[in-house]
């Protein structure tokens, strides 16, 4: 995962601103009950691999509110521990936040999962095409979205981030998924338009690329802090109308890092 600077606008279209065995491949959105090959793989020897751990983890959300299948689904299926460092693989499905480095973290997973589900509620339907995720971190969410969308596509800014999600995904190898090193401010204009657009970080605003790179019927959920002066973010879902208006909703408070734009290679010194 990875603040916008200037003060909320005041025009439309929106005011607001590794351990890892064996190779298993994820292939795109279906609607199978039969579990994933990711879910047979290891994690040492802590067990990591039975499906109980993951399991339980979709009973939390699930309490939590969430009632989608697909993206319980795709919770039950992708392996969490793989993308978490292996000091605190022991956490790894417990409800919380884990830090990935570079001041970066790894979102709890009920959050997620709404943000998932909001997704896939959007005008146009719950089938997705191409979805646009911003802020690759670890490369998590990137493979959940790999069960939910035909084609994703992921930009990170911070290129040793960029290249640990490359890393974390190889062994699954998802076929739909493209990892793009760049400023995720300014989207990714190449593959636009998106049905979906999810930000894991969040700013004083929606920049103007994400908007504009978002097709009709199509849904942005993005973390956005809430004024200049406060540090708390709530949750926004914006709609793209097929008739060409903008919807915009305010969920929960919510908690992510900071959007920041441009990129940064940290290399050894």
């Amino acid at each position: 995962m990875s603040d916008l600077d200037t003060p909320r606008r005041k025009r439309f279209p929106l005011t607001l601103d590794d351990t890892r065995p064996a190779a298993s491949k994820v292939t795109p959105a279906r609607t199978s009950s039969a579990p994933s090959p990711m879910a047979s793989r290891t994690h040492g020897s802590l067990g990591l691999d039975s499906a109980s751990f993951r399991a339980r983890m979709v009973d939390r959300i699930r309490l939590d509110g969430c009632t989608d299948a697909e993206v319980l689904r795709v919770f039950g299926e992708v392996p969490r521990h793989l993308f978490v460092d292996p000091a605190l693989v022991s956490q790894a499905y417990e409800d919380t936040s884990l830090p990935i480095g570079l001041g970066q973290t790894i979102s709890k997973p009920s959050v997620v999962a709404r943000m998932l589900a909001l997704l896939r509620a959007r005008p146009g339907g719950a089938a997705l095409s191409r979805v646009l995720e911003i802020g690759t971190g670890c490369g998590y969410q990137a493979a959940l979205l790999c069960g939910l969308a035909r084609n994703v596509y992921s930009v990170e800014r911070l290129k040793a981030l960029h290249d640990k999600a490359r890393e974390n995904l190889a062994p699954i190898r998802p076929a739909n998924l493209r990892l793009v090193f760049g400023d995720g401010r300014l989207g990714h204009a190449p593959n636009a338009p998106y049905d979906g657009i999810v930000s894991a970080a969040g700013g004083l605003g929606l920049p103007q690329a994400w908007l504009d790179q978002l097709a009709p019927g199509g849904r942005l959920v993005a973390p956005v802090q809430s004024a200049p002066e406060s540090r708390e973010q709530v949750l926004i879902v914006v709609d793209r109308m097929a008739d060409g208006r903008w919807v915009e909703q305010r969920h929960e408070t919510v908690r992510f890092v900071p959007l920041e734009s441009g990129t940064r290679d940290h290399r050894p010194a």
